[in-house]
């Protein structure tokens, strides 16, 4: 399970140094593709493999299911961890996510999300300000 926070730079190549813990879970290819709220997902080769089966069970005939399917499919790519640990991110998940400098990689169980720092600062006091509202409807579905 992936958890934790970690504060990083991303250098001018795009290369970002992924932090050890998350990368012995990642392996040394995993797949990286747009994530919800403006941030990256990373995903295990095994982890992606589960969501990609999700995915197939969609109805084709949805059009939500379609655009579902095409922004994570669109926008991923197979990456794979350099001998000091870093990852290059393609310019596009860069663009997507405002990636330029500061970021800050969180663990979420299943999936490491990458951040804008600011936006992750951002989201923390929106989040904060919500975070009741937010544990009542769990509540309601049982978590």
């Amino acid at each position: 399970m992936f958890m934790g926070e970690y504060q990083h730079t991303i250098d001018s190549k795009g290369r970002l140094i992924v932090p050890a813990k998350f990368r012995e879970l990642l392996g040394e290819q995993f797949v990286v593709t747009k994530g919800l709220d403006s941030c990256l997902f990373a995903y295990p080769l095994n982890e992606w493999k589960a969501f990609e089966e999700k995915l197939k069970q969609l109805p084709l005939t949805s059009t939500d299911a379609r655009k579902f399917v095409r922004f994570f499919f669109a926008g991923a790519a197979e990456c794979e961890l350099d001998n000091q640990g870093r990852v290059i991110l393609p310019p596009n998940l860069r663009e997507y996510a405002e990636l330029k400098k500061d970021i800050v990689s969180i663990g979420v169980n299943n999936r490491v999300e990458i951040w804008n720092k600011e936006k992750w600062k951002e989201y923390n006091e929106e989040e904060n300000f919500i975070s009741q509202e937010l544990a009542i409807k769990m509540e309601n579905i049982g978590i």
